[in-house]
């Protein structure tokens, strides 16, 4: 049985599915008396939620079709592969997570190059070089959501919006996801900052064109006390050029 401590550490795995069965059973054991435990799994549990939605997207005909061109050429497992899996379940786990954030970056990417043209051999180049970079923010957001130590806090934005930032100071990384948020005006973009004792420092641009979304923040928290959101021309600022729509403390 695992020690309280390690307990505590396991809500980010559980809300995405990520325990062995042992660790799944002592879990939830642990979490009939723990009401702080109880709440970050709802907490951590919404957000993966959302990651997902924001993640979502509906792939092309012609995709479909290659797949199952694929499929009725893929090799089937032996029988002895399933003892296999059994004993590598955990890890098994795990690697699905990672896998399904970058399984839904090559889907995006490939719908928004569109039709047959992303089957051409300099899209499909420029397809692979973007899923690559998607694939690696994807895994940034799996990891700092799934580390043992991912702390969340939740904001209303204004106008219905809603954003939660996660943190994990293990990771020294954090993430930003959005909910409802308006598309700025033409020429315009939101602009992510950390708040280092009152100084802002830039963590990246939002996606102008997207109201769901989820964003890992650039670079490290590096003793943050809290981000914010600002409205910057198209590009980015080097420094905030307006008020900040939203103020968000780290959870400690």
């Amino acid at each position: 049985m695992r020690a309280t401590a390690d307990l505590h550490r396991m809500t980010g795995a559980y809300a995405l599915h990520a325990l062995s069965d042992d660790e799944l059973r002592a879990f939830e054991s642990h979490l009939t008396g723990c009401e702080p435990c109880v709440q970050e799994t709802k907490e951590l549990s919404a957000t993966a939620a959302r990651l997902g939605l924001a993640a979502t997207v509906t792939p092309p005909a012609v995709m479909r079709e290659q797949v199952l061109r694929r499929v009725s050429s893929v090799r089937q497992e032996t029988p002895g592969g399933a003892t296999a899996a059994r004993t590598a379940r955990a890890a098994g786990a795990r690697a699905r997570l990672l896998s399904r954030w970058a399984l839904a970056a090559c889907v995006a990417v490939a719908a928004a190059l569109g039709g047959t043209t992303v089957w051409q051999h300099q899209r499909a180049e420029d397809a692979l070089d973007q899923a690559r970079r998607a694939q690696q923010g994807a895994d940034g957001i799996a990891a700092v959501l799934a580390a043992p130590d991912a702390r969340t806090r939740t904001a209303a934005l204004g106008d219905g919006a809603t954003g939660t930032v996660v943190v994990s100071h293990d990771r020294d990384r954090a993430v930003f996801v959005v909910s409802g948020m308006a598309r700025p005006a033409a020429g315009k973009v939101y602009q992510l900052w950390y708040d280092d004792a009152g100084t802002m420092r830039s963590a990246g641009l939002m996606d102008p064109g997207r109201t769901d979304q989820s964003v890992l923040l650039a670079g490290g928290v590096d003793g943050a006390s809290g981000m914010g959101v600002t409205v910057e021309p198209a590009g980015g600022s080097t420094s905030p050029t307006s008020a900040p729509l939203a103020l968000l403390g780290f959870p400690a």
